[in-house]
């Protein structure tokens, strides 16, 4: 695994820690040590988000990142089956 699909990976962990915390905190609302975890968990996926866009540029690309030219240029680019997606 190259470090591009490894730091996507560790961001992609992240997210699925972030979204158990909420699941849990949807029936434990109250739980100081949850949010504190979900404080964490942010601060750490911001930080590996910003240390991602810094060596890759964007993280997430919506269609207002797209340029607009005489044609559209999306299937130019591999698919995301053609490819390990970890790997893009």
């Amino acid at each position: 695994m190259n470090e591009r699909a490894a730091m996507k990976k560790k961001i992609y962990e992240l997210d699925f820690a972030l979204y158990e915390l909420v699941l849990f905190l949807d029936s434990h609302p109250t739980s100081r040590r949850a949010m504190q975890l979900m404080e964490e968990y942010r601060k750490k996926r911001d930080s590996a988000v910003a240390e991602y866009e810094s060596k890759y540029g964007k993280y997430i690309v919506t269609t207002n990142d797209v340029p607009m030219s005489d044609s559209w240029k999306w299937i130019d680019g591999p698919w995301p089956w053609d490819t390990d997606f970890m790997e893009g």
